[in-house]
């Protein structure tokens, strides 16, 4: 079968695709495809009676990762708004994956005072098996804010997750945040060599490598992720390499998100993803319009948000 670039590939296109077209169809779209991040805890949304992942297919994201999930109680997500990931998917047709934090010791930062049950979305054995069992598309493996994650945790647990799913999933795996304890990919101060580091990702069976947006973390310029991504692609090629604006600037305002978009594209990064740092558990529609347009115009933007049912 022929694979159609994710940009402009329809409903039916998509719902035929493996994870491993999706990959394909990824690469094809040349930088343009645009991911949105869905905080799931932070409660039903921002619009009443829709989920913010359909919101943001609604204004141009290609994509959408699901953080915070509750994969041992489905009911314990208010973002699903009741739904299950098959009945998600079934509404927006587009591919949706799950973020997974790799490191037990995550929950010993939360403790009492804990905003979400951050044991639910644990990169466990059971849990990745749960990821292919409802439906995701993707898995992203890392560490949110305060978790402590090691970048050896991430390795260690994309080893696992290919060996349990081999090509039956999409596996991304990174450091591009909470650089305080450790250093995000990127990051010259870091005390790892990151190109050593990538290395080691893909050789555990990473298809997508997760990198810092230049401009939304500080100190991480174009050069710097951009000579990364370049590792990425020639070290094994067509494993595909993933921008992440977050840091809170998510919640700018979009001429500083067209500013960002610029810097993240000329990576060469195959993936833009942004974050979920805005208000009830993504950044703004507009945010997401704005880098979507930035990214790929508004012919194929308004193609995102138009043909849902297509």
């Amino acid at each position: 079968m022929t694979v159609t670039r994710l940009i402009s590939a329809s409903k039916s296109e998509i719902e035929k695709m493996t994870p491993m077209d999706l990959k394909e169809s990824i690469f094809k779209s040349e930088g343009r495809v645009v991911m949105g991040q869905h905080l799931l805890f932070a409660g039903p949304g921002l619009v009443r009676g829709v989920t913010n992942s359909e919101l943001m297919f609604a204004w141009g994201a290609d994509m959408v990762m699901l953080n915070t999930i509750d994969l041992d109680d489905m009911s314990n997500n208010p973002g699903l708004c009741g739904l299950t990931l098959k009945e998600l998917k079934e509404r927006c047709h587009r591919p949706i994956g799950v973020y997974l934090g790799c490191p037990k010791e995550e929950l010993k930062d939360q403790g009492k005072k804990a905003l979400y049950r951050g044991e639910g979305m644990l990169a466990t054995e059971e849990h990745i098996k749960k990821c292919m069992e409802i439906g995701a598309d993707f898995i992203v493996l890392g560490g949110n804010p305060g978790s402590g994650t090691s970048i050896k945790d991430v390795i260690a647990c994309t080893k696992k997750a290919k060996e349990i799913c081999g090509n039956q999933m999409l596996i991304c795996a990174g450091k591009w945040e909470d650089g305080i304890r450790e250093k995000v990919l990127g990051d010259p101060l870091a005390t790892y060599d990151a190109k050593d580091i990538i290395k080691q990702l893909i050789d555990a069976g990473a298809d997508c490598i997760d990198l810092p947006a230049p401009g939304s973390r500080h100190g991480i310029t174009v050069e710097m992720i951009r000579e990364l991504v370049e590792f990425i692609h020639r070290y094994k090629p067509g494993t595909l390499a993933l921008t992440f604006l977050n840091s809170s600037v998510e919640c700018a305002d979009p001429d500083t998100i067209r500013l960002i978009a610029l810097k993240m594209k000329e990576t060469g990064a195959d993936i833009h993803a942004i974050g979920d740092g805005g208000f009830a558990g993504c950044s703004s529609p507009k945010n997401i319009y704005q880098l979507s347009v930035s990214l790929k115009g508004e012919h194929y933007t308004w193609f995102r948000m138009a043909s849902v049912n297509k």
